[in-house]
């Protein structure tokens, strides 16, 4: 839910410069993010704070953390739109029908601000 009037967005990398950065570019946008370091913490966050919108690394401590990751969130009965964030030597490519997945979209390694501000603006408004 909003906290504080702003959208709360979990990010889930175990990548903790990436966690940093992307922190900054929400924040300074007027978003809150909530992080984990961990597809398992990811769940456990998400459970607890229900955040409007997730971002889930795909290569993290297992090689399929993020799918597995997006799959038990779905299980959970959520409709919350998650984003795959993928670097571009990753297997997933954009020609993968992420939304079998369970996924709302993709998004490449470094993330692109303007990019990024444009979904999440019309996702959330």
């Amino acid at each position: 839910m909003a906290e504080n009037g702003k959208h709360v967005i979990l990010y889930v990398d175990d990548d903790a410069d990436y966690r940093e950065a992307l922190r900054a570019i929400l924040e300074a946008e007027g978003y809150s993010m909530i992080e984990a370091p961990t597809a398992e913490d990811g769940l456990a966050t998400f459970r607890e704070s229900r955040p409007d919108l997730v971002i889930v690394d795909l290569m993290m401590e297992e090689i399929d953390a993020g799918t597995h990751f997006v799959k038990e969130l779905r299980a959970l009965g959520s409709a919350v739109p998650v984003y795959m964030l993928s670097s571009v030597g990753d297997s997933l490519t954009m020609s993968t029908d992420y939304a079998s997945l369970g996924l709302s979209g993709v998004f490449q390694k470094p993330i692109n601000r303007d990019h990024l501000m444009s979904v999440l603006k019309s996702r959330l408004g």
